[in-house]
């Protein structure tokens, strides 16, 4: 009966139609795609069209059928005798019209693909690299760096630090809009015309500075300028000695807020500029240590701890100092040869120190949370992240590190709205972009994924090339590829570039060039980036391994190449040996205990620790 079923559905050419059918559909809706939005067609026409086409489907094939064509037009398939039926001719023609709707299918899409899809993605990478400057509020303003001007040229760093301590008083503010440090000081030593930086961060106003520090006695030159047409709406000099810094502070502070009639909270009112320590000379020292960490070039943060121990040591109560200090320790390794477990017990002690004098410091919360993620305690590292959120909703460390917690934990939509709450105030951020390119990449969005990419290099930041590398590798440009992953060595790896290009190269390149990438990794054994790259490799297994008995502290670098959309990152999240790693390192806890990540979900039906991966 099954035979004789389907040889009726061949003889009244139902089969036929339906290929047919299918055919034309695809080649309607591809051509539409293209052609309807260059018209301004709503989207909806699109849509409605997909769903007449497909609910269009059956009755099509129950047309075919129940009706024959014929002669004398179309009649009911009984009412045709065997001897009057021209199906066979029909069937015939309709082979050719199938035939010639598949040529123009594949016509098209070689044309879609060769000549449209480049042009597409120019245009959408055009216009992504487009900078969307940020809505400009009357009451917003960016502190640029100020200048030094001391007698012997040598406390740029002071200076730095006096205008991100006044930065930092008027961001508390809430009526006044303050563009972040990293985007205000990414104009550093840039002759950009103020107009321009104006519109690029979102203000309607910018203060320029100098500060001229001769032994005790310390000068700050503040203006205020309207970036609108580059007026000076107001500049006065403040002269002091160093114990009156906090007094220069609070009287530039004040002077801003009174030219922009900034509305102050009853607090507000009675100080704005904290007075952080009663020693001169250990705010001397913080003020520049602050400027070194947040360089994270060389030996700048060994420079910063120097400077903070001998600050906490002059004023052992001095909350600010010590937290400052959690944050150096935090992240030292990456950036400077040292001991992992060493710099976690500083850190962590250097915390503790900070909340013990100041429970509401939000930065040192954020440490602890760092350091609980860098140690793999993935479910401590929540309630430190919380309360420094709840503390500093605005702290750049605690927003940035709370996106790397959630994104290295695969929750990407989350990671990303994070990211996106905290770009409008610091659009030039390197760290943020990175992290919002990434996201992008792995939502499959190219074009902004590239485009994100082109800014943080426009911005001399080398991590973006990791972003160009994956996308070389899709268009099969292994040779930029190489080159563009080769810089990941700015990321804290032993390898050489040479060394990375082998990596990249297995990777991507076949079986010969995979097995020369793990001779380089054999050799590289206690890298911290090794359990990284050999996920890479296609060796989730071993990457598995090294990770867990390592001593990196890198949980950000690593388990961010598992959420990747790359085969090779699927085949390490499909692993069974996935199952296994994800509770022993901690990760299946914490999602069971706050949420799975966006590629993963629990499989009861496997056990109460069983989950599945796309």
């Amino acid at each position: 009966m099954q035979m004789n079923f389907i040889a009726e559905l061949r003889r009244r050419n139902v089969i036929r139609m339906a290929g047919l059918y299918l055919v034309g559909a695809w080649l309607i809706t591809q051509v539409s795609s293209t052609v309807l939005p260059t018209f301004d067609v709503p989207s909806w026409v699109l849509r409605a069209l997909i769903i007449v086409l497909a609910v269009g489907f059956v009755p099509t094939l129950i047309f075919a059928w129940v009706f024959e064509l014929t002669p004398q037009g179309l009649k009911r398939d009984a009412e045709v005798k065997p001897e009057e039926s021209i199906a066979p001719q029909t069937a015939r023609r309709m082979d050719r019209l199938i035939i010639a709707m598949l040529i123009l299918a594949l016509v098209y899409f070689a044309f879609d693909k060769f000549a449209l899809a480049p042009r597409r993605e120019a245009a959408m990478l055009a216009d992504a690299q487009q900078p969307v400057s940020p809505p400009t509020r009357a009451k917003s303003i960016a502190v640029l760096p100020f200048t030094d001007l001391s007698p012997g040229h040598d406390q740029e760093y002071f200076s730095d630090g006096m205008a991100e301590e006044i930065l930092n008083a008027l961001a508390q503010i809430k009526d006044l809009k303050v563009a972040g440090r990293t985007s205000s000081f990414y104009y550093k030593g840039k002759n950009e015309d103020l107009r321009a930086i104006g519109k690029a961060l979102g203000v309607a106003h910018i203060l320029e500075g100098s500060v001229r520090k001769q032994g005790e006695k310390v000068r700050i030159t503040a203006q205020l300028i309207q970036a609108s047409d580059d007026s000076h709406l107001w500049s006065q000099a403040f002269d002091g000695d160093l114990s009156d810094v906090f007094k220069l502070q609070e009287d530039i502070a004040r002077a801003i807020t009174d030219q922009l009639k900034v509305v102050l909270s009853d607090e507000q009112k009675t100080r704005l500029v904290p007075v952080a320590t009663a020693n001169a000379d250990a705010y001397a020292l913080f003020v520049e240590a602050q400027t070194l960490v947040n360089r994270r070039v060389g030996d700048s943060l060994p420079q910063a701890i120097a400077l903070l121990q001998k600050a906490t040591m002059l004023d052992p109560k001095f909350a600010r100092a010590w937290s400052k200090l959690a944050i150096a320790y935090a992240v030292l390794a990456q950036y400077v040869s040292s001991d992992w477990r060493e710099n976690w017990n500083a850190a962590d002690h250097a915390a503790q120190n900070a909340l013990a004098l100041d429970p509401n410091d939000a930065e040192a919360y954020a440490a602890l949370s760092y350091n609980q993620f860098s140690q793999r305690h993935y479910v401590a590292m929540v309630e430190p992240m919380r309360r420094a959120l709840e503390l500093g909703p605005d702290d750049l460390a605690a927003n940035y590190w709370a996106a790397n917690e959630m994104a290295a934990t695969g929750r990407t939509r989350d990671a990303e709205a994070q990211i996106d709450s905290m770009l409008p105030k610091d659009p030039a951020n390197t760290l943020l972009l990175f992290y919002k390119g990434s996201m992008r990449w792995r939502a499959g969005d190219v074009g902004a994924a590239m485009a994100i990419a082109q800014r943080i290099e426009d911005h001399g930041a080398a991590f973006a090339t990791l972003i160009l590398a994956w996308h070389d590798a899709t268009v099969g440009d292994f040779d930029a590829g190489a080159k563009h992953f080769a810089f990941a060595r700015g990321l804290g790896t032993t390898l050489s570039p040479a060394d990375l290009q082998a990596v990249y190269r297995g990777t991507y390149q076949g079986e010969t060039q995979r097995r020369a990438a793990l001779a380089v990794l054999d050799a590289h054994a206690a890298d911290d980036w090794t359990p990284t790259f050999l996920l890479q490799l296609g060796e989730p297994e071993r990457a598995f391994d090294a990770f867990e008995h390592g001593k990196t502290g890198l949980s950000d670098a690593y388990l961010n190449w598992l959420w990747q959309p790359e085969a090779w990152s699927r085949k390490a999240r499909q692993s069974p040996a996935f199952q296994g790693f994800a509770k022993r390192i901690g990760l299946l806890d914490y999602w069971k205990q706050n949420r799975w990540p966006d590629l993963c979900s629990p499989t009861p039906a496997n056990g109460p620790d069983g989950f599945t991966c796309q």
